[in-house]
């Protein structure tokens, strides 16, 4: 019955992320916002609703295991497979406000909860602070986006203001989305937290993985049909929007609802919050060549998450080299991938810099 009550919570929270995007998105465009700023706040703390309700609910039950693997697992998941899916069905186009703006400050949090989480937990000061953080950070994108489109919009040619009525309905459709996010919420931490009970599996591995993975579904579905449809920086706005509201409002949430924080066990700390750490820096050579995330990235982003997934398995079922294979996929392999791309978009830049000198 667990199993079933773990999927019909999943089912729940796609069909709840999709009402809640379908009506804020339409909010969005009423209120004259470019794609790329949907993107990063509407869409994005849309598809992570289902991870803000999971988290908050599991740390009122006193599981911040989950509320924390959920959270970094899916932040690692976003970049590594949703990211990696979807330049692989399409090559995708980066704006350079993410490369200038959005990615350091996804690169800047990853690190600061990594120096917060440092002492073995993430208190409600550090929590505070991040959500002040959140809220100056989305005031701005919101403000940025209207100015812009309030600069290449023709007044003439804007469309008509909505129904009152066609308002409503939409404002409904948001509300109903979050009711079912809530609902499909709940079900997913209660019947994960019995099934990893019920197999001996360690809670931060089912927080990492299947909560992770099922939270996250409404950004994959997202990701994917935005870039089939052309709005490639709805795709990746998404990613980037969903990873900064993760850190600095899903955690911060979880954090201020607990009693004593979230507790950081040294072996999260010293691999999975590094990893996460990690993926974010590698979005910033990758989206810096050509300003696009190629085929073969998405590969190499693929291939990392699938090693990810599987020492963190091999690691649960306690196998003795786990631990060292995984300190060497955190501390070296991983290190170097960064390093490698880097210096290929360091060439690449510098060789469309010359092309473009010799013209």
């Amino acid at each position: 019955m667990d199993y079933l009550f773990l999927l019909l919570g999943l089912a729940v929270l796609v069909v709840g992320a999709e009402l809640l995007v379908r009506g804020a998105v339409t909010l969005a465009e009423v209120a004259r916002i470019s794609p790329l700023v949907i993107g990063l706040t509407v869409v994005a703390f849309g598809t992570s609703a289902p991870e803000l309700a999971v988290s908050t609910i599991s740390s009122l039950h006193g599981d911040s295991a989950i509320a924390l693997g959920n959270v970094v697992g899916s932040n690692i998941l976003n970049v590594l497979l949703i990211l990696g899916v979807s330049a692989v069905i399409v090559p995708l186009s980066v704006s350079s406000q993410l490369i200038r703006l959005d990615v350091p400050i996804m690169i800047g949090v990853s690190v600061f909860i990594w120096l917060a989480a440092v002492d073995g937990a993430i208190g409600r000061g550090e929590a505070v602070c991040m959500l002040l953080t959140f809220t100056c950070y989305t005031v701005w994108l919101i403000r940025a986006g209207r100015k812009e489109s309030d600069g290449n919009a023709d007044d003439s040619n804007q469309a008509p203001k909505p129904s009152l009525i066609r308002l409503s309905l939409n404002i409904a459709i948001l509300l109903a989305g979050l009711a079912l996010l809530v609902w499909g919420a709940k079900m997913l931490v209660d019947s994960a937290t019995s099934i990893a009970r019920s197999l001996g599996v360690n809670d931060i591995v089912i927080g990492l993985t299947i909560v992770a993975a099922g939270t996250s579904l409404p950004e994959l579905a997202t990701s994917v049909v935005a870039a089939i449809k052309g709005q490639r920086d709805i795709a990746v706005g998404n990613i980037v929007g969903s990873n900064v509201f993760n850190l600095l409002m899903v955690l911060a949430t979880a954090s201020v609802v607990s009693k004593s924080g979230i507790s950081v066990a040294p072996e999260v700390l010293w691999f999975d919050v590094v990893v996460m750490v990690l993926t974010a820096i590698l979005c910033l050579p990758i989206f810096v060549s050509h300003a696009a995330v190629s085929r073969v990235e998405g590969v190499v982003m693929l291939l990392l998450y699938a090693t990810y997934t599987f020492l963190l398995l091999a690691a649960s079922q306690q196998f003795s080299w786990a631990s060292n294979v995984k300190s060497a996929f955190a501390f070296g392999f991983f290190p170097l991938v960064c390093i490698v791309v880097s210096c290929l978009a360091w060439r690449d830049r510098n060789n469309t810099k010359d092309h473009t000198g010799s013209e």
